[in-house]
């Protein structure tokens, strides 16, 4: 019998998740392994087991499919974080459960694809003996210990998309339009694809904003005959001595959202232009993925395979200087990879006459 590797993803779902399963697949049918999914994030683990062979035939086809042929999900009884930066702990005898259904169908190594919550999960696991290997996952590209997260780019073209879409609206009603964005503590779809699609004002969560400096902007714009405005606003963003908009769930993390409307009433209020908002929301998680996030998703599959195979077990794959490396993952759990508020990305944005508001 061969020797078995199991996957799972787990969190929110984004483009190229079905990239790194076929990386795995075909990775591990080469070294001599048998690869299997479990079904629906970590609650596959819980017995009986729910989980499905990754094989070259399962795979076939898949690599332009968003989502992930396995499913996933951000709730159960592994969530292991809540809030932002708060450790739960998930219970010894589920990890137990998880430990025994492994061990009985003869799992040697556990890949993990998910973002921060899912690798505070994987340490716990690896912490208990389990042996694992992480692969980190977040359009929000905001785990310290990788340049780069796959989703983070098909989630930029969704919004790039939305704007070059917007601004003919824009300008042909002389209209504000707001667009709120996914990233949750951190800035970076909001800087990418503003500054992608040519966005006016930027608002990220790393630099608070002034109702008063964005109404500024617009009513200059609108005295040089620049009338239609359109304003990228992370759902971290928060003005100057205020709060994040959250909505509250009942397990887990909250949720960000809201920021958007709050701004466009502002905008409003204090410019007397007609002022629209758009919610990107999930349209930013779906479809198929980019050219960048298919290379990206198989090179960090054939990796965490790697370093199974090699016995680099509480590792993370992780991406740096173009290559692909590994490092471990309790390095990269609760460090959050934030917008450098003076750094290269902002003041590129800045001498192109992009405001953040401040």
């Amino acid at each position: 019998m061969k020797p078995r590797i199991g996957v799972l993803t787990s969190g929110g779902d984004c483009p190229w998740l079905n990239a790194v399963l076929r990386g795995v697949a075909l990775a591990a049918d080469k070294l001599g392994w048998e690869a299997i999914g479990f079904r629906d994030g970590f609650e596959g683990l819980l017995p009986p087991g729910s989980y499905m062979p990754l094989d070259r035939q399962s795979t076939n086809g898949i690599m332009a499919l968003g989502g992930t042929i396995i499913g996933t999900t951000n709730r159960g009884h592994f969530v292991a974080k809540v809030g932002a930066g708060d450790r739960a702990v998930v219970a010894a005898e589920v990890i137990e459960k998880a430990r025994t259904v492994l061990e009985t169908i003869g799992v040697k190594a556990l890949i993990i694809v998910g973002g921060d919550g899912s690798m505070t999960t994987a340490l716990q696991l690896q912490e208990a003996g389990i042996n694992c290997i992480g692969v980190p996952k977040t359009i929000d590209n905001d785990l310290e210990a990788t340049a780069m997260t796959f989703g983070f780019d098909s989630a930029v073209d969704v919004v790039m998309d939305a704007l070059d879409r917007l601004h003919t609206t824009a300008t042909s009603h002389k209209r504000v339009m707001v667009v709120e964005v996914m990233g949750r503590h951190a800035g970076w779809i909001a800087l990418h694809g503003g500054l992608a699609g040519g966005a006016d004002i930027i608002l990220i969560p790393e630099i608070p904003f002034d109702y008063d400096k964005i109404a500024a902007v617009i009513k200059e714009r609108d005295a040089r005959g620049d009338h239609g405005t359109l304003v990228v606003v992370a759902e971290g963003a928060k003005a100057k001595d205020g709060q994040q908009v959250k909505r509250d769930t009942e397990g887990g993390e909250f949720r960000l959202g809201g920021i958007g409307d709050i701004v466009a009433r502002e905008i409003a209020a204090r410019t007397d232009k007609e002022t629209r908002s758009c919610v990107l929301g999930h349209l930013q998680r779906g479809g198929a993925p980019t050219t960048l996030d298919r290379i990206l998703g198989t090179r960090f599959g054939v990796k965490a395979v790697q370093l199974a195979n090699e016995g680099h077990f509480g590792s993370m794959v992780s991406y740096q200087n173009y290559q692909v490396r590994h490092v471990p993952i309790a390095e990269a759990v609760n460090r959050l990879r934030l917008v450098p508020p003076n750094g290269e990305m902002v003041q590129t944005a800045r001498d192109v006459e992009i405001s953040f508001g401040d």
